[in-house]
């Protein structure tokens, strides 16, 4: 770590230098992104150096590789230009209209895929230069209780690398600000003709090939907990990663899949599926958006969250597809 000598000749500009070149891994195309010179680039990198000891970066014919050193700083790095950017944002005033900053929402497949298309349209219309990167959260595995499951987000949204998580769960700690956008639950979807849409009884449900969404492959799901319980079992043939890929599979199989609702009510038809209720009592669950109640005070922040409320705004009654 810097020592207060150290500190007292910092440049901050040096660190939105050294976040630049670590992530394009190329000395002009950092230089390009920051809109200075490579030369700028070159010499600011040789002040890093100098300041922290270490080469940071080696040249190659491509570019530039990151040293052991450069990418343990990397993330510290990241926190502090977060936290340094939360900071001026929530001190200046936040006009939708003319912003043109960056967040950065966290969902697992199922949910993003849901809420973002209705909030890009209302970002087209009342702030058209707000930019948005989605990442993909994941439970951890093994967990069954929420708060630990989704540890993972709740600490990305401290450190600032993440604005807002949209997850499925009820139990947020409480330095947390939470919204509920909307309830889910989940349905049936297989090929359109499919035999079973016409006789959707929990007898021939077991008597089915499924698939299975699982990151991890692990063939047992929260359908076959709900099953056992019911003294069943079914045959998992197919595990995959995510929902979408499981439609592009069951459209061309005899194959089942439990899919997200309103999930299923955006992308079924695009994979030629139909959706039948579930024949037993699947567990609904809850869509909340989370952020730090600290960051609330981010005026930008308060009102995307409002937005992302207007664009879960849609049908919430259950029934077929």
């Amino acid at each position: 770590m810097l020592n207060e000598i150290d500190l007292s000749r910092a440049d901050l500009n040096l660190l939105v230098l050294f976040e630049a070149v670590i992530e394009e891994r190329h000395v002009g195309r950092a230089a390009a992104r920051l809109n200075i010179s490579p030369s700028a680039v070159s010499h600011g990198l040789g002040r890093l150096r100098r300041m922290l000891n270490d080469p940071l970066f080696v040249k190659t014919p491509k570019g530039v590789v990151a040293t052991a050193r450069a990418m343990e700083l990397a993330a510290p790095i990241a926190e502090i230009l977060a936290r340094v950017r939360s900071v001026i944002t929530t001190a200046e005033p936040f006009e939708p209209a003319t912003s043109s900053r960056r967040f950065t929402l966290g969902a697992p497949d199922g949910v993003s895929a849901v809420f973002l298309s209705p909030l890009l349209a209302g970002l087209k219309r009342s702030a058209p230069h707000i930019e948005i990167s989605i990442r993909q959260l994941l439970p951890e595995e093994g967990e069954s209780s929420p708060a630990r499951a989704w540890r993972n987000a709740f600490a990305h949204l401290e450190s600032r690398g993440m604005d807002i998580a949209v997850i499925p769960a009820d139990e947020i700690p409480a330095r947390f600000h939470c919204l509920t956008l909307y309830e889910e639950d989940f349905v049936i979807a297989m090929r359109a003709g499919h035999p079973f849409a016409q006789d959707a009884k929990l007898d021939r449900y077991v008597e089915m090939r499924h698939i299975v969404v699982s990151l991890s492959g692990d063939p047992h799901g929260f359908v076959d907990t709900v099953l056992e319980q019911h003294g069943h079992r079914r045959r998992t043939v197919l595990t995959v990663p995510n929902f979408m890929f499981a439609l592009a599979i069951a459209g061309e199989s005899d194959m089942l899949v439990a899919i997200p609702r309103r999930f299923a009510t955006i992308f079924a038809s695009r994979f030629g599926l139909t959706t039948v209720n579930a024949p037993l009592p699947l567990p609904r669950f809850k869509l909340s958006a989370v952020a730090p109640r600290a960051a609330m005070m981010d005026a930008g922040l308060s009102w995307l969250f409002g937005m992302l409320s207007s664009a879960c705004e849609v049908d919430r009654s259950p029934g077929l597809l």
